[in-house]
């Protein structure tokens, strides 16, 4: 049984991922979740961090706190993504063990699997392959906090998890003209074309890489499923060294199909224009979640749904603005 009154610390509760997950706890009826911002908190000192820790002495932690953009912010900024990201990671596991914290829940990204992985990509083929050069640091950061969990648990016997979204989107999403993700990034894009009467809006790339995209909801209540199994359950369905969890939604489609879709849902009648002279990342990234189906966890929101939701989140933020 639940216990709704544990106190859970969720790291990155400002941003889209740990938003969600804070209005999914409410949801399901936790009452004492604790937040910092990063005014209060500052994830890469390890002194603030295990200072929080001696004080709050939170029982369960979500770590969604990361340093996150597309693939003009993973080229441009990469010593910022690979120690913010690795110092982050590395203070909260290392100071919830130190407190006694009973359950961790690490949060990766798809982008931990070589580029030229077997489709879909099944939690087996992580360090089989090269990665994508354009986030490679990113990635080697996430790979490292999943390798944190593991260790912590081999040699502490710790009750650490983590689970690997592929692309998310919706409420909360960065919709920066040049360091957010593919789908926020084209809601803006297409939105401000329709308002100026844009005759065409430009993609980055070919338009032919497959992508497979999860509404941040679906996300967060697959981060609260997994983080309340039973540790047997969670054991049975993973290994020692490979204990990480694929969350996507199994499917996947074109970036020029993606492009399409968003421009009806924003109401954009114009024309679609590929930039091939800018990179395409990895030909296809589509997660084998077939683990999580197992566990009884599947996702509720369609793309097109998911799309019109997202638009209307950043019509309301545009406003706001």
């Amino acid at each position: 049984m639940n216990d709704f009154h544990k106190r859970i610390f969720v790291a990155g509760h400002r941003g889209m991922v740990g938003s969600a997950i804070v209005r999914c706890l409410e949801d399901q009826g936790y009452d004492n979740i604790i937040c910092r911002t990063h005014a209060e908190l500052d994830l890469t000192d390890q002194a603030q961090v295990r200072a929080f820790f001696a004080a709050e002495k939170p029982q369960q932690v979500y770590v969604a706190a990361a340093k996150v953009g597309g693939i003009h912010a993973n080229n441009s900024y990469p010593a910022e993504f690979i120690y913010s990201n690795l110092m982050v990671e590395a203070n909260l596991i290392h100071e919830s063990w130190r407190s006694g914290v009973s359950r961790l829940l690490f949060l990766g990204s798809s982008c931990i699997y070589p580029r030229m992985a077997q489709q879909p990509m099944s939690e087996d083929v992580l360090l089989t392959g090269k990665l994508e050069p354009t986030n490679e640091p990113y990635a080697i950061a996430k790979i490292a906090g999943i390798k944190l969990c593991e260790s912590y648990n081999r040699q502490y016997g710790c009750d650490y998890r983590s689970v690997m979204p592929t692309n998310l989107y919706g409420p909360g999403d960065n919709y920066h003209p040049e360091n957010s993700h593919v789908l926020p990034a084209m809601i803006r894009r297409f939105h401000e074309a329709r308002l100026n009467d844009a005759p065409s809006v430009v993609i980055w790339g070919t338009g032919s890489p497959k992508r497979e995209f999860l509404f941040v909801d679906d996300m967060a209540r697959a981060c609260v499923h997994v983080m309340d199994l039973p540790r047997e359950t969670y054991d049975a369905h993973t290994e020692v060294m490979a204990s990480h969890l694929n969350v996507g939604t199994g499917e996947d489609l074109s970036i020029a199909d993606l492009a399409q879709m968003v421009s009806e849902v924003v109401g954009y009648r114009g024309k679609i224009q590929f930039d091939t002279s800018k990179p395409d990342g990895a030909p296809r990234k589509l997660l084998d979640i077939s683990r999580m189906r197992k566990l009884g966890w599947k996702p509720t929101v369609s793309l097109q749904e998911g799309i019109a939701l997202a638009y209307e989140d950043y019509c309301s933020e545009a406003l706001v603005a």
